[in-house]
């Protein structure tokens, strides 16, 4: 596992396995958000799989399939309802921990500045930029 903190409850991570879990709750973590839809990893890495592990673990665990055709405003209200939920630390993980990231910052637009939103996901490994104007035109309306 490869945990990147974006604030203090919302940590990012590539692919995690089954094996992980027991890991993960003893960082503290108390859920689990797969945002890698199950078509892109073998069963051993899909949601159930890791669903089993996690909730062996004492995890609870959601699941928010993300592409980049489902990166919706919708779908990052939802995200951040997932994580504002949970009574503490959430670790959300992908492919590589971006859509997470951008999921995240998506749900952030209305409530902090593009820059604080980029610094925080920089700080963390995932430039973002590109997501500048997204973020700016989302904090207009």
């Amino acid at each position: 596992m490869d945990a990147r903190v974006i604030t203090p409850r919302y940590s990012v991570s590539p692919q995690i396995s089954a094996e992980d879990l027991p890991a993960i709750a003893d960082a503290g973590y108390k859920t689990v958000i797969c945002n890698r839809p199950d078509t892109e990893v073998p069963p051993s890495h899909q949601a159930e799989a890791i669903r089993t592990a996690a909730e062996a673990a004492g995890l609870r665990f959601e699941v928010l399939p993300l592409t980049h055709q489902t990166m919706t405003p919708e779908n990052a209200a939802r995200q951040r309802a997932l994580y504002e939920e949970c009574d503490g630390p959430v670790l959300a993980y992908c492919a590589s921990g971006t859509r997470c990231s951008v999921v995240w910052a998506l749900g952030q637009a209305c409530d902090m500045s593009a820059d604080d939103i980029l610094q925080k996901t920089g700080a963390a490994g995932y430039q973002l930029e590109g997501l500048r104007p997204a973020l700016i035109s989302m904090a207009d309306s």
